[in-house]
């Protein structure tokens, strides 16, 4: 973005809906990940931005302040502004893909319940899923990590096999009460992942700005009468997710 002529930024920044100052602030940010600027370099001067960029002056120093609020910058005066050190590693969640790495993985999760208000939704259920359970209950959680949310999660569960550990599935996540159940056998489960942007509803839970950008995940559980038991929908946030898939046992998988 910021080695792009004056004509073709302003194209770039008119695509987004996020203010100025903060896509300044990721291309500074991003040069920071890559090393281009150092721990104890001084970064370009404002007046230099601001002819790279073809922005105005306010908009490059509000982008430095949220880089300083974030600690990877120090302004010091009459010298400029220096990288104090290097953003921490965010996309820290690797989603699974297999049944038993996404087992083990949320496992000790302890998900935060949230109210649910009206009636709730039909599950998605596309072709292929297999067919809708007679009732289903219906769940929204959070799960966190260090105090900030990054999955916001509506699950279906058939209402059968919810009631046989309602309190379990209240207080663990859903999808690894259901394969610990005896009794329940899973014919097939499949994971969809798609790229998206943040909803009304999970840019509030997820405590983003709308339209952010997300990892969305449709999950389906169906049972050995093909019953659609578990169906989920789970939004990440896009800034703490990667996918990290090993080719040669995919293949063979």
């Amino acid at each position: 973005m910021s080695r792009k002529p004056a004509h073709q930024l302003t194209e770039t920044y008119g695509r987004s809906r996020i203010p100025l100052y903060a896509q300044v602030a990721a291309a500074l940010r991003r040069r920071i990940e890559e090393g281009q600027w150092d721990p104890g370099e001084r970064i370009s001067t404002l007046e230099e931005l601001e002819k790279e960029f073809h922005v105005a002056r306010v908009t490059v120093r509000q982008a430095v302040e949220l880089l300083e609020k974030e600690g990877l910058v120090r302004r010091q005066q009459g010298r400029g502004t220096f990288v104090t050190g290097t953003p921490p590693d965010r996309r820290w969640l690797r989603l699974a893909t297999d049944w038993e790495t996404l087992v083990d993985s949320i496992k000790d999760n302890v998900p935060r319940l949230l109210p649910v208000e009206g009636p709730p939704p039909e599950p998605r259920l596309d072709a292929g899923d297999g067919e809708a359970a007679e009732r289903y209950a219906f769940l929204k959680s959070l799960q966190s990590r260090d105090g900030e949310p990054y999955a916001f999660a509506r699950v279906h569960v058939a209402k059968e096999i919810f009631d046989r550990a309602p309190e379990r599935f209240r207080t663990q996540t859903a999808l690894y009460v259901l394969s610990s159940l005896k009794g329940v056998k899973v014919a097939r489960a499949h994971q969809t992942f798609v790229i998206g942007t943040a909803d009304m509803e999970s840019a509030q839970s997820l405590d983003i700005a709308l339209n952010s950008p997300t990892a969305e995940a449709h999950c389906v559980v169906v049972d050995e009468h093909d019953v659609a038991i578990y169906v989920a929908d789970i939004v990440y946030r896009g800034d703490c997710v990667k996918f990290d898939i090993d080719l040669l046992n995919a293949a063979t998988g």
